[in-house]
């Protein structure tokens, strides 16, 4: 699929058919890309600072993506992802609570980029990173983990969605949040209401977002999510049984 810009004038609501037409709409194949995984012998683990645990340390990378994690770890995993994408929502199930681990040693760390197909992933986007970073990568397993309940919500008034794109930006993308239940979800997790509001009324940082999203998938070529890149190769899975091998060989102990 095409990653075409998404612009706030056009990100407005959508005509939405069933929920799994969208999940499907919003997510792809297998990422195209090679192995070109450089074989490492295993690494040894890093320790945190003293206080500090590397699974509790998030930092905000050049490319405006989360870093969880030693910030120089010598093995680095990026994902690319979609809120609106069922693949994306089970490797946050299943495969994240097995990379913790990784994690932990202060060999590995885990970079969550957003990828933007539609006004829900902008909207779910601009709202995990309202509050403290840390809560970032949390509030956005929690969307994931409760995926067939969000993405019912946003599905439930189909009309009224198509109907914010009549609205000026500020109040586009709150009006989506609260139709769709997003702002009560975020609200019983931490993000409360008048945060949530107005972190989506604020169009600059919105459209940052959104710009990130375009212009890394350009060139990247980025077209499919989940997509991995491991210390900046662009993999070929997107599965825990493929990419743990792979950070295996890259030098990450599985103990």
């Amino acid at each position: 699929m095409t990653v075409s810009r998404p612009n706030l004038s056009r990100l407005s609501g959508l005509a939405i058919a069933a929920p799994m037409a969208l999940a499907l709409a919003s997510c792809g194949g297998e990422a195209e890309g090679g192995d070109g995984v450089i074989t490492s012998d295993p690494i040894a683990d890093i320790a945190a600072p003293e206080g500090t645990t590397w699974a509790g340390t998030t930092t905000i990378s050049d490319q405006s993506g989360y870093v969880l994690g030693n910030p120089d770890a010598p093995i680095k995993l990026v994902e690319y992802a979609s809120h609106t994408c069922g693949a994306c929502a089970n490797f946050s199930t299943t495969a994240k609570p097995e990379l913790k681990p990784y994690i932990e040693s202060g060999v590995v760390s885990f970079e969550h980029r957003q990828l933007i197909r539609n006004s829900f992933d902008l909207v779910i986007a601009t709202m995990v990173q309202c509050g403290a970073k840390e809560s970032m990568q949390p509030l956005s397993d929690q969307a994931w983990t409760s995926f067939n309940e969000v993405m019912a919500g946003i599905q439930a008034n189909p009309e009224g969605m198509n109907a914010t794109g009549d609205l000026p930006p500020n109040e586009r993308f709150v009006k989506i949040a609260e139709l769709g239940g997003l702002t009560d979800f975020f609200a019983a997790r931490g993000l409360s209401a008048d945060q949530a509001k107005a972190c989506l009324a604020d169009t600059d940082k919105i459209q940052k977002i959104a710009d990130a999203s375009d212009k890394q998938a350009k060139e990247l070529g980025v077209t499919a999510t989940p997509t991995f890149f491991l210390n900046d190769t662009k993999l070929d899975v997107n599965s825990w049984d493929k990419l743990e091998p792979l950070l295996q060989r890259a030098g990450a102990r599985d103990e």
